[in-house]
């Protein structure tokens, strides 16, 4: 493929025209229910954050968030107010009036949409009335020990409660779209179907419960689909429970979607029901006005990691930073499932290929997977201090050298540079040398690791030797922790830190969509990712050749593992070998693909149309069928 190549909307296989018409919403209300509407656990969060603008600008003030009340959250992210819709209201005072407690605002983010939030707490005394009105509705059993499945059971109780209050007000007329995510919701939708609610309901799995087990546990889990016992493996995972809220919630739902077609293929055999519509994740698009601006931010924010690069590797810093190529992944510390596995196995032999070719390309790779951690390595604390030291020695002389220079140049004078600095300075400069001298390896991870000797990754880079050694041009730092703007370490976000990186590498085994490999493709910067993700299956079915715009996909299907890992290995090494032109032109077209991955493109109408027959929406529009979208 030519790489003056443009990339449009029209140039990509299988993605529909949007059409500009009126979507039908003025009559009716859309909840989006979810167990982190304003508290992160997971990429959810990630799914209805970027999404609020879109739906917010569609829907207006008929659109609305449910989720629980954590005060630790809503202190920064919510700001109170007075439901402005009537129904609204009087469904709220009505669930106040009989002690609990509802909270109604605006979600301080993009779009500022409205959230309700139900306080768990306050409701917890009708427990064991609700859970034994769940199991008359479904026959499902919570075990008392099970705190996030009794959490979700109060949640999904007043969700309905709330449903029911607002959905008589409307003289059964089906004004009331109810989109559930994942199972902590699921009750909700069940207790709505069983008490014959006129609302429409869509439950969205993000990933199944029992697939992310059987993964977790290095199955073959792909390729044995139809032979897994269901019952028998949940029950022995003891989450037989939750397995039966989530498989209620997929049959009791008007429409069940999926995130990804992987999944949807993974939900036929875990939950014995196909998705009605396949639902790609998206993100909330900012494009830039000229090409050269995410470009610019790059080398801006690959400075200041390359600030941390010096402190950290102090008195082992042999190696060009103009040279050195910054690799990362970040997610859950799940091992195998996000592929750290294999990953650090292609590193091991992306290092012999360095090494054997004799290159002068450094690679430095970041693990971004938080951990339990008890404090801050003290190694790696005294090298950002040394640094600092270093630069405020380096600015006193130039400072001291640049007023000698000028007052020579004043004079008429070529100054005598061997005697422009003095005894003093000379002394200061070598102090600065010799506090730079280490006796140990640059250390392997930023933090202090609680039960190191059993963590699977710094495991592996002991099997694998990575120590950060002076002849490794492969060089290792796990940082257990999210990242934040606020590091005395690496005083970064993660958008920022991603984008000074130059690569991505997300080798998941078990990934049903996959949000850090489509947020690096926004922000133009190339990724590694799996025919195993939604993401990659998605980008394989979209774009004709992935690889050409900056996509990366291992095969981790149809391969055996160690093939899967000299893929990957030469991916990297592939890319290794790109001078800096060929990268920033690979960084223009990843840049590109942006526009696939946007939120516009995602509506919700069919389930309407399925809970009431008598709804007709104009079906040229996009919204007439989800599955039509991407």
């Amino acid at each position: 493929m030519p790489l003056g190549r443009s990339l449009s909307m029209t140039s990509l296989n299988g993605l529909p025209q949007c059409e500009d018409e009126d979507l039908p919403v003025e009559d009716l209300l859309l909840f989006e229910i979810s167990w982190e509407v304003t508290n992160k656990v997971g990429g959810i969060y990630t799914v209805i954050q970027t999404k609020a603008k879109t739906t917010a600008d569609e829907w207006g003030e008929n659109y609305f968030l449910i989720g629980p009340y954590f005060e630790q959250n809503v202190k920064t992210q919510v700001e109170f107010s007075e439901p402005p819709n009537p129904a609204v209201k009087k469904a709220m005072d009505t669930m106040k009036s009989q002690g609990c407690q509802v909270f109604f605002g605006r979600w301080l983010i993009e779009g500022s949409p409205y959230v309700l939030l139900f306080d768990i707490g306050s409701a917890a005394w009708n427990l064991d009335k609700w859970k034994g009105e769940f199991w008359e509705a479904s026959n499902i059993g919570i075990p008392f020990h099970d705190r996030e499945a009794n959490d979700a059971v109060i949640f999904g109780s007043l969700t309905a409660w709330f449903l029911k209050e607002l959905s008589c007000q409307f003289d059964d007329k089906p004004n009331i779209i109810a989109h559930f995510h994942e199972w902590q919701a699921g009750v909700g939708l069940i207790l709505s179907r069983s008490q014959k609610l006129p609302v429409a309901t869509i439950f969205t799995t993000h990933a199944t419960l029992l697939g992310r087990y059987l993964c977790a546990a290095s199955l073959d889990f792909y390729n044995n689909l139809d032979q897994f016992d269901i019952d028998k493996e949940a029950g022995e995972r003891q989450i037989y429970h939750r397995y039966c809220m989530e498989r209620a919630s997929v049959h009791c739902a008007h429409v069940f979607t999926t995130v990804s077609q992987i999944t949807a293929t993974e939900a036929e055999h875990m939950l014995k029901k196909s998705p009605d519509v396949v639902t790609p994740n998206g993100l909330n698009i900012k494009k830039f006005s000229a090409m050269h601006e995410f470009q610019n931010l790059h080398s801006m924010y690959k400075a200041r990691i390359q600030e941390f690069i010096r402190g950290h590797f102090y008195g082992h810093l042999d190696f060009d930073l103009d040279k050195t190529l910054f690799f990362f992944i970040a997610g859950r510390y799940e091992f195998s499932n996000k592929g750290a596995d294999m990953f650090l196995e292609a590193l091991s032999r992306l290092n012999f290929l360095l090494r054997v070719h004799k290159t002068d390309v450094t690679v430095i790779v970041f693990f971004i997977m938080p951990a339990k951690t008890n404090n801050f390595n003290v190694e790696t604390l005294k090298g950002q201090a040394v640094r600092k030291q270093l630069w405020d020695t380096a600015q006193s002389v130039k400072e001291k050298f640049g007023r000698k220079l000028y007052n020579a140049l004043l004079r008429g004078e070529i100054p005598d540079l061997n005697k422009i600095l003095d005894r003093d300075d000379i002394s200061i400069m070598k102090r600065a040398i010799f506090s730079t001298q280490r006796h140990s390896l640059p250390p392997v991870t930023t933090h202090n690791m609680i039960d190191d000797s059993n963590d699977p990754i710094l495991n592996t880079i002991r099997r694998i030797g990575l120590f950060n050694n002076r002849t490794d041009r492969v060089k290792v730092i796990l940082h257990p922790e999210f990242l934040s703007s606020t590091s005395p370490l690496l005083p970064l976000d993660y958008e920022e830190f991603v984008r000074g990186c130059h690569l991505g590498v997300f080798p998941s085994y078990y990934e049903p969509w996959g949000y850090t490999p489509a947020e690096c493709t926004v922000m133009g910067i190339p990724s590694v990712t799996t025919n195993l993700s939604g993401f990659g299956c998605f980008m394989q079915e979209h774009v004709a050749d992935p690889e050409a715009y900056g996509i990366y996909i291992v095969d981790r299907r149809f391969r055996s593992p160690d093939e899967s890992c000299n893929q990957l290995t030469q991916f990297l090494y592939g890319f290794c070998q790109q001078n800096r032109r060929q990268r920033i032109i690979q960084r223009n077209r990843t840049e590109r693909l942006s526009d696939l991955l946007d939120w516009k493109y995602l509506g919700r109408v069919s389930a309407l149309t399925k809970a009431s027959p008598s709804f007709h929406p104009n079906t040229g529009t996009l919204f007439s069928f989800c599955s039509r979208l991407l």
